[in-house]
């Protein structure tokens, strides 16, 4: 890298330029006059002053008109030098024809053009050279440093050598047209932590060619003695444009290397926030590998325009995502309903910087166990579609608090179930997990609960509940707990590395709620085809290596054994053998199951009531065990 220093004689004035645009103008006219002295075309000097004159205004005059000056020549673009090659074309036309009436200038036509055509050719390369040792400061070649030299002694542009070693050596797989913007981006940055070294293509036509200097080598011939040779430090993909299968090829192809391998953003790639450029790591979602789904649509989006919506749990990450999602949609209110403050407060600070006064934002801290507000609340604001994501969810934790789990999962999700029922709530959309499919733990066996819940009620309000797999990113997963450990240096512990996962982003969570709130009819329960599963220890794995160390050498993978109530693989259905039925969306289904009755879950919920009363959380898994018969305990697992 190299700062640059103006030197008091370089002003952002036009006619400095101009000034030197009139070197090779009269060093071209020179010449010319010698040359056609010594062939003895008779030309006098005060005949060829006035013709050089004549010359000069007319290029100085296109220029002027044209905007030639009124260019900042260091950032120039193409466009910069096609207004400098028309004004000069204009310059020679209007020389010629004018030329033409003034009997006394002798020099004939072609000379004037071959005169001007110069002296654009001259013009140009000086730009050229300006604008090369300024915005590459850190090319050093004997060309560029005699440029500089010049530049230093007649133009006083000093450029001063520094230490470039600090600089991150990364090579560039894709030399397409977004390979390239980043390279000329860290080139003329002379502030750039990275600097290019060599571009990987698959394109053979385009090895062993140059861009800036820096060699495109051809996919095959870049190996580990390549890698020693450039001295490459991490590995940047600038392919914007990758499918998910493309970008596991790319990247299994690449991971051998142990180097960090970091994504380059173009405007025009959706991860880019705001559409800004940015290098970065894969973004969590990416580990997975696949195309991420789009679940709404215009239909999704006309039933949630104008209504108000309350989200219970609206802090937590997927509540806070339905939060956005809706926020979209141009809702008449949304209502954020938590008892976890800092996170409602995130979220609303978020959607009233992006949205300001267009968006009617509210927020109630309240508990779902607290009946009495929650009368109040939906007094206030008289939600029209309710989306039910508050509950506790870690299972570890509910496992050692299975009164509270009970408490705030089970009667949590009745207290806001009658309310909207008494409020005439339109809709109701509960969000589930698939730890709730034959539970193994007190949270599944709540969450199933509250499932069945839901799909008995049989009023005005429409009730239906959405179910899907663990959430890449969520409060308490495994991805967060993984780039922690990663940071400390390891070791990543795993419970059991047999141990597979459906995964889906929280966007993909969230709009699959949406979706099939909006088209549900009451007592539905949505699944979604999650693909496949992956394994957890390949997750770490991964993680470790897009860190760029290498798992078991620089990070350890430690198995600490299958946790009380967890399992080694999750399902999405009670029953198996289910038929489930197709909606509008091949992604999502409907499990057909014999929905409870109303006094048979009232049963349940006295059974569970008097259990929670007693505050033993033994009598309140026992009180489980009895309630939901597809709940398991652990110890019944391992035996």
């Amino acid at each position: 890298m190299e700062k640059i220093k103006k030197g008091s004689k370089l002003k952002h004035r036009w006619w400095l330029l101009a000034l030197y645009d009139a070197v090779p103008l009269v060093g071209i006219y020179a010449f010319m006059f010698a040359a056609l002295t010594l062939r003895r075309e008779g030309i006098s000097i005060p005949c060829y002053l006035c013709d050089l004159m004549l010359g000069a205004f007319m290029v100085y005059a296109s220029r002027i008109f044209v905007g030639v000056y009124r260019q900042i020549w260091r950032f120039s673009s193409p466009i910069a030098y096609i207004k400098l090659v028309v004004a000069d074309a204009i310059a020679c036309v209007a020389y010629i024809v004018i030329a033409l009436f003034i009997p006394y200038l002798k020099v004939i036509t072609t000379i004037r053009a071959f005169l001007i055509a110069v002296n654009l050719i001259a013009s140009i390369i000086m730009r050229l050279v300006y604008q090369l040792v300024y915005q590459y400061p850190g090319q050093n070649s004997a060309i560029v440093r005699l440029l500089k030299g010049f530049l230093r002694r007649f133009a006083g542009i000093h450029i001063i050598p520094t230490q470039q070693n600090h600089r991150i050596k990364i090579a560039i797989v894709g030399a397409g047209r977004v390979g390239i913007m980043l390279a000329d981006e860290l080139l003329t940055n002379p502030k750039a932590p990275y600097t290019p070294v060599c571009f990987v293509d698959i394109d053979e036509s385009k090895a062993g060619r140059q861009f800036s200097q820096i060699p495109v080598i051809g996919e095959d011939a870049f190996t580990e003695h390549t890698i020693l040779a450039y001295g490459v430090q991490e590995i940047v993909f600038a392919l914007p444009k990758m499918k998910s299968t493309e970008r596991q090829s790319l990247y299994e192809q690449y991971k051998r290397f142990g180097l960090k391998i970091k994504t380059y953003d173009y405007p025009t790639a959706q991860s880019a926030e705001g559409g800004k450029r940015q290098m970065r790591e894969f973004d969590i979602d990416e580990l997975l590998f696949r195309e991420e789904k789009n679940f709404i649509n215009e239909k999704t989006a006309s039933f949630y325009c104008g209504k108000t919506v309350l989200i219970s749990g609206g802090g937590g990450s997927i509540g806070s995502e339905l939060c956005r999602q809706i926020s979209k949609m141009n809702p008449k209110k949304l209502v954020i309903l938590d008892i976890y403050e800092n996170g409602a407060y995130d979220i609303q600070q978020e959607l009233r910087l992006k949205y300001g006064s267009q968006l009617s934002l509210e927020v109630e801290i309240v508990s779902v166990c607290d009946k009495n507000q929650l009368d109040l609340v939906f007094e206030r604001h008289c939600p029209e579609v309710v989306i039910h994501a508050a509950a506790h969810k870690h299972v570890p934790l509910m496992e050692h608090n299975c009164c509270e789990a009970v408490r705030n999962n089970v009667f949590g999700t009745l207290n806001i179930v009658e309310t909207a029922e008494r409020h005439l709530v339109e809709k109701f959309i509960m969000v589930s997990t698939d730890k709730a499919v034959n539970p193994t733990n007190v949270m599944g066996a709540t969450k199933r609960m509250c499932e069945m819940i839901v799909l008995s009620r049989n009023s005005r309000t429409n009730f239906s509940a959405t179910r899907f797999g663990n959430v890449l990113g969520s409060n308490g997963s495994v991805v967060p707990l993984f780039k922690r450990q990663i940071a400390n240096g390891g070791p990543i512990t795993i419970t059991d590395n047999r141990i597979i996962r459906y995964f889906m982003t929280i966007p993909e969570a969230s709009q699959l709620v949406l979706q099939s709130g909006a088209m549900a009819k009451n007592g539905e329960l949505y699944v979604l085809d999650m693909g496949k599963p992956i394994k957890i220890l390949e997750l770490a794995k991964t993680m470790i290596r897009l860190s760029g160390f290498e798992p078991y050498k620089d990070i350890d993978i430690v198995e600490t054994g299958l946790r009380e109530g967890e399992k080694l693989f999750e399902e999405l259905l009670v029953d198996q053998n289910s038929n489930l039925n197709k909606t509008e969306n091949e992604l999502i289904f409907i499990e057909r199951e014999q929905p409870p009755k109303r006094s048979e879950i009232d049963e349940k919920l006295t059974v569970l009531r008097e259990a929670l009363e007693t505050e033993c959380d033994e009598n309140v898994r026992e009180a489980l065990l009895k309630t939901v018969p597809t709940y398991t305990p652990p110890r019944k697992i391992q035996q």
